[in-house]
Parts: structure tokens; sequence; C-alpha cells
């Protein structure tokens, strides 16, 4: 189905006949709670039916702990509230009729859900997956197994993620060029990159993860597998200071050391915010390469080996200011960034054997150091308008201003000895060193306004504009002398490079959503022109692009009473290829493979099409279709004398993807509760590569299974456990791999303070192995690094953990900051 012909279903889904209104309504209003007196926020409030509880109406209570019901026709009523770790409660039934135009439902005093069994007090709590019907949200902050570690391996745990640390990829249900945000905003940076930020960033500063496969029109159109958003923890207080102070060790074959700092102030119309985390992480990295191959005819094994012991340092802040003077206008600075320094000296050993013997050896070591820091300052104004016209429904302005700046200093140097089967040295040691400095400087805007018609009408519409400039210089030199000799160094004009990069975007949105009855049609368009110049300055050689694109999106719910919801949705999203993809200048990973960027790529397009069910909001089951033109990914070069492998990137012709994914919660008694989640994916390429076609079908299976224990006097344990099958990436077959890991807290001083346990992957199976054998290419790999981990966290809270601090909000560079490298 093409998108012209989903425009012109949705324009009949608009106009769709709405169920003529009862003649005489009524407006429900009421209050909720808590035992002690205190205003609930986030309730869910219903309006059941009082004949047979179907569900007729649903809401959600404000600051006050206010909810409305307007435009209830005549009948008998009740309604019922319910929040997380409460019990739910019901009004009486009541009625009403012709002659009755407002009513006030008697106030609803919610208990905390709490009790005794066998000295065993049983408390609600948030899983660490929560599975809903548009998205899937991991609570890091609850999870056991998370404390200590780094968002990237949290992601490893996620059901449907994979995590390939030899592609440097992440994928959502089994699509690549996912797009990762923080705190609603694009990282801009590229996926490389992106790793490396999420490596660098303690799972202690997160708060939820939030995996969102089809994303509304609201959002930028890149990502198309979806969305990972991953929203940074914040201490929510009414208290005027609150916060806590957390410290970790872990132990693997290296120590680890982390410690972070949260702190809240609230003072009148001003609320302060930060945060700071450092982490010190030592840890190691393995490649075992086989590469076989026959020139002139004679059958030739190259086996590569190589290990690295690495020492990682990184610190994180965040700082912001929230200023209210009234009801209805807010100011807000947000300022957050990082400094990493990573060094590393290892070496790669290669072997060359011809029939069988050994003939060659080489011995490289490799010193590495590299330094990332990244600055991003955003300003944010909003305006509540008044309500009194709408019904009491508020519409909003929302204004975004975005300011990054990133810069990358890696920095390689490599010494090379050539050995004969004697492990004698023949010839000059070969040397080569290369300095990369690469700035991007990332600048934007954005406007959001909503405004609804009526209760059941809103409209949504903005505006964005970004501009990014990126700059990259790389400098290579080499030298050539004997053992215990010097000799100058020489520039490498042939893979010296400067590249530079500027990009222009565009945009604008609308989203439409409609609620009637048990329906609710949410229609949008998104409409984004790019503009964007690739140089590279020292080949004189420029490419240039301009281009307008149509995103249009379509979601349409069904609710069936209470515990029954369907959802079809369309979306149709781009992904542009990542910055340092259009860079042509050489880096290199080992003796016989490095990697070269192709400035002539062109973007990727997806359709999207999937249809989902919920039961009681925590069994979901969901299928979905994916068309992708032009496909963005990394491919094998093989020079077949020396057995030099290039990796470089290209558009694949197409890609079909089905997936069908389940999500059921299960608990084995009252103590022992688990959500299970199973995918199945099936993709297939169609593609001509070099020549020859690369066309294959393949079916993957991604399970999950998390499991929670409530082991009493405040102890609490957890357990998950992965598994991915064996799947292909572009030219790549690569082997299952999946992991275990455990975890236990211990609640002291009445819960001020917590210590959590963690051992992650227990069997260390968390390994990537895999195939190429395409052409005259035939090579075997296994990369791995050191994810078998024990820690222990100890964290103190300060002040009242449910304190409301300066507003969690999103800011506007977003798409931009995924695609840096």
């Amino acid at each position: 189905m093409t998108p012209k012909w989903l425009l012109l279903i949705s324009v009949f889904l608009v106009a769709w006949p709405l169920r003529a209104q009862q003649s005489k309504t009524a407006t429900i209003t009421g209050v909720v709670h808590t035992a002690d007196g205190k205003p609930m926020e986030f309730v869910n409030v219903f309006l059941l039916k009082a004949a047979d509880s179907s569900l007729v109406k649903g809401a959600v209570t404000d600051q006050l702990g206010r909810y409305e019901f307007a435009s209830v026709g005549v009948g008998t009523y009740r309604v019922s509230a319910n929040g997380l770790g409460f019990q739910r409660v019901y009004s009486e039934s009541f009625e009403l009729n012709a002659g009755k135009q407002t009513y006030q439902v008697p106030l609803f005093a919610l208990q905390e859900l709490a009790q005794q069994l066998a000295h065993v007090t049983i408390k609600a709590q948030k899983p660490f997956i929560e599975q809903q019907i548009d998205k899937t949200i991991l609570n890091v902050e609850n999870s056991l197994v998370a404390s200590g570690g780094t968002v990237l391996e949290i992601l490893e745990k996620a059901p449907g993620v994979v995590v390939d640390l030899q592609a440097e990829r992440i994928s959502l249900k089994g699509r690549e060029n996912v797009l990762v945000m923080i705190d609603g905003k694009p990282s801009y940076l590229s996926v490389g990159q992106v790793m490396e930020l999420l490596r660098n960033t303690p799972s202690n500063s997160v708060e939820t993860i939030e995996l969102i496969s089809n994303p509304s029109s609201r959002y930028d159109a890149a990502g198309t597998a979806g969305i990972i958003n991953i929203r940074l923890k914040r201490n929510r207080s009414d208290q005027a200071l609150s916060g806590n102070v957390t410290l970790g060790v872990g132990q693997g074959r290296f120590p680890k050391y982390n410690a972070s700092a949260l702190l809240n102030a609230r003072r009148g119309k001003w609320a302060l915010f930060g945060n700071y985390a450092f982490d010190k992480r030592d840890y190691w990295s393995v490649a075992n390469i086989d590469r076989r191959l026959s020139p002139n005819g004679v059958p030739t094994l190259i086996r590569q080996t190589s290990y690295r012991p690495i020492q990682n340092t990184g610190h994180t802040y965040r700082l912001g200011v929230d200023f209210a003077p009234d009801k209805r206008n807010t100011f807000s600075v947000l300022v957050n960034g990082m400094s990493t320094g990573q060094k590393s000296q290892g070496g790669t050993d290669s072997d060359t054997y011809q029939s069988d013997v050994l003939t060659l050896s080489e011995r490289t070591q490799n010193t590495n150091r590299r330094t990332i820091s990244r600055l991003a300052v955003n300003g944010n104004y909003r305006h509540v308008f008044d309500s009194t016209r709408r019904g009491g429904k508020e519409h909003e302005l929302l204004v975004d201003i975005d300011y990054s700046d990133a810069s990358f200093r890696p920095s390689e140097q490599f010494e090379t000895r050539y050995l004969n089967t004697r492990e004698e040295e023949i010839g000059p040691r070969a040397y080569q060193r290369l300095n990369t400095t690469s700035n991007a400087l990332i600048r934007a805007a954005k406007l959001d306004y909503s405004y609804p018609f009526d209760k059941r009408t809103t409209l949504e519409m903005g505006l964005k504009g970004s501009y990014v400039t990126l700059g990259n210089d790389l400098l290579v030199e080499t030298q050539s002398a004997e053992a215990g000799q010097t000799a100058p160094w020489l520039v490498d004009t042939s893979r010296s490079n400067q590249f530079t990069y500027r990009e222009r975007i565009i945009a604008g949105y609308f989203t439409a959503r409609r609620t009637w009855g048990d329906w609710t049609l949410q229609v949008g368009l998104r409409a984004e022109q790019t503009q964007n110049e690739a140089e590279s300055v020292t080949a004189n050689a420029v490419v240039e692009r301009s281009y307008i694109n149509l995103f249009p999106s379509v979601t349409l719910t069904r609710n069936l009473g209470e515990n029954h919801q369907f959802q079809y949705s369309f979306g149709r999203r781009i992904d542009r290829p990542d910055y340092q993809y259009l860079n042509p200048f050489i880096r290199i990973f080992s003796p016989y493979a490095y990697q070269q960027g192709n400035p002539y790529l062109k973007p990727q397009y997806t359709d999207a099409f999937q249809v989902a069910y919920s039961y009681k909001q925590e069994t979901t089951i969901s299928a979905g279709f994916n068309r992708i033109t032009d496909v963005i990914v990394d491919i094998n070069e093989q020079n077949d004398l020396t057995g030099a492998t290039r990796i470089t990137f290209a558009n694949l012709a197409e890609q079909m993807s089905i997936n069908v994914t389940g999500s059921i919660p299960y608990r084995f008694a009252s103590w022992w509760s688990s959500r299970n989640t199973g995918s199945v994916l099936y993709n297939a390429y169609q593609a001509e590569l070099a020549g020859s076609p690369l066309n294959y079908t393949w079916f993957t299976t991604n399970l999950s299974t998390t499991h929670s224990f409530l082991l009493g006097r405040g102890l609490t344990g957890e357990l998950i456990a992965t598994y991915n099958s064996p799947y292909v990436y572009s030219q790549n077959k690569m082997q299952a791999f999946g992991q275990v890991s455990i975890g236990l807290q211990q609640t002291l001083w009445q819960k001020k303070a917590v210590l959590r346990f963690n051992w992650s992957d227990l069997l260390q199976t968390q390994r990537f192995r895999g195939a190429v054998d395409f052409q005259q290419m035939n090579f075997r790999f296994a990369t791995y690094s050191e994810t078998r981990i024990a820690r222990l966290t100890f964290t103190y809270n300060v002040g009242n953990k449910s304190v409301k601090g300066a507003t969690n909000r999103k800011t506007v560079s977003e798409e931009e900051q995924g695609r840096m490298n």
C-alpha cells in the first residue's frame, strides 16, 4: 500500500461520521486524595456503566487530584480510581437524568496496596519491563541488575534490542537505524559515538528507557527502526531540598568504581535540579578473525588474535533551573555535558599459513588515547493559555532553543614487527600514528502548539529548524626503522584528510486527534526540507544534496470495555546517513582491516505498519510489516592478494521485515512474578553488490524473561535472561548469543538507604560470533569483552523521594545529535 493510498484512508477516517450526541448531558467531577489528605496527580479514573461495569470514559487527575467527565448522557453509572501501588476503589452507583446537569462524586481516598503474608509485606512496585500497547518502558531506577552498570549494558537486556559491539550498531525488532534520544532530544551522534556515549553513561543516572517502534508525526522523522528515549533521573519532592548519593564498586577481571549525587531544591517560584556522576572502569576486549583466501591459487589462512585492556574514566553532569512567575508561564534553562578519557595498549598477532605451513608472523602493538567532551545548553519557554473558553481544557505553546558542541580527540600509534618461522625479526619495523580532531556544532529551534477544540478533539502543530556543522581533520604519519634506530615521520597524504559537513533541515508538522465512543483516531503529517553539503577539503571534492519529503502517520485505537484495546498504525520515516559514513577518510582497525566512508550515500526510507492488542494493559501482542528502500549497511570489500578488508557503506536496494511480538506477565506465587517477551522476525534482502546478488531470507527469534522476588524484611531479588537466535546483517551471518543476570536489593533505615548487589552475564555468553562467505571473501570472527561483572552499590536518600522537582522536559536538538561520529 502506497503512502498516497494511506493519505486517502486517513482523510476518509477523519471524515467518518460521528455518533449522535445525547440531547441531554451532564458533567461529572471529583477529587482523589491519599489516605492522609494529599491530592494525587496522574491517577487513572474510569466512568463505568453500573449494570455491567463496561467502560464509558477515562480521565487522569491533575495536580490538585481533580478529574472531570464532560457530556455524559442519561443513565446509571459508577466511578473507579486506581494508582500505582494503591488499591482500586469504586463509588456508589448514581443516576443521571434529563434534569441533572452536574454531579459531584464523593471524595476518593486511596489506600496503599499492602498485605501481610507470613511476616512478608507485599507492596506494588514498577517492574523492570513495563509493556504498553505503543511502547515498552524499562524502569531502570527499579532494576536490581541494572545498578552500577552502564546504559549500554541495560539495552543489552532489553526485549527486542540487539547491541552488536562488533559492528557498532543497535537494532530494534530486527530493524537497524534506531534514533537514540536523551530526555526527548536526539543525541546528534553517530551510532558509534552513541554507543560510546551510552558506554560512558552510568545506569544510576537513568530513570526510564522508552522503546517506541512507531512514533507520531510530532517526533523527528529520523529513525526508521523507531526511537529509544533515555530519560535521565531527577528527584521528585515537595520538600525544599532533597536528593541522594550513590557509591559503587565492581569487579570482573579488572575493578570498577562509580559515584553519583543528585540534588533537587525548590523555593517559591524557583526550582533547581542538578546531578553529577563519576565512573571509572577498567575492562578488556578480544577480537579473533580467521581469513581464508587463495592468492595465485595458493590456499592461505591469516589468523588474527587481539587483546586490549582499556582504562576508561568519565564525568557526566546536568544542571537545570525553572522559573514560574505565575501558573501560566514557565522559563527553563538546562545544561548537560560529559567528559571522558580513555586509553588502551593492546596487541594484535597475525600469523600467515600457506598450504597449512606458517610462513610469516606480524606482531602489532597499538597505543590508543581518546577524549570526548560534550556540552549542550537548552532554553525553554512554556505558556498555558486561558482554558475557560475551551471548557476547562488547556492549550499551550512551547518554544525550545538548543546549542550543542561536541569534541572528539582520538589518537593511535601502531608498531608492527615482522617475524619468520623462527620468531626472528625480518626487515625494519613499520610505525604509523593517527591524530584526529573532530568537532560538531548543532543549533536548533522548535515551536510546538496544541489547541483542544473540545474534550474530544485536539490539534497539535509545530515548526523546527536545525543547522549542523561538522569538521574532521585526520593526520596520518608513517615511519620505517630498524629496531633501536630512529627515522623521520612522513605524512601519508593518501590517507590524511580534512572533511567538513553542513546540513540544514526545516520541518513542519500537524497532528489531529479525535475521540468518539470507543474509538480514537490520530492522523499526522510531517514535511522536512533537507540541504546538505559534504566536502573533502584534501581531495577538493564536494557532494551537495537538497530534497523535500512528506511523512504521514495514522493511528486508530479502539477500547472494548475496560480490558481490551486494539491499535492500528502506519508511519513513514527516514534515516539520513551518519555524518562519518559520508567521510571518505580511512580509519585503521588492524593491519588487515580499515574503514572508509562513502560521500555518495543516500537516505533510506521505511514504511511501517503495525497492529497491536492489549489485555488489561498488561498482556500485549503486536504484528508489524516494514518495507525499507535504499537500505544503508556496512559492507566488506577484500583485496584478494593481501587479504586486507575495506569496510565501507552502501545503499542496498530493498529490505522487507515482518515481526510478531508478545509480552505476557505471569505470577507464580504472591512473592514471585515475571514478565516474558518473545519476538519472531522475518527479514529479506533483495540487492546486488559488486555485480553479485545479495538476496536472502532469515528468521530470527528474540526472547527475554524477567523475574522479581519479594523475599521479606525489605529484601528483593531479580533475574533477567535473554536469548537472540542466529541472524543476518548485510554479508554477515551471526550466531546466537544471550545472557543471564541476577540482582539482590536490601532497603535500610526505613527506606532511607538501599544496598544492591548484581552479577551480570553469569555464564559469559554475551559474545558476537559470525562469518562472511561472499564472492571471494571467507572469514570467521568472534568479538567479546568483559561482561561478567559483580557489583555492589549503596544509595542514601536525603528528603522525600516523592518530591516534585524541576520540570523534566524535552528539548529540540534530538535527531541531529544522533548522527555525529
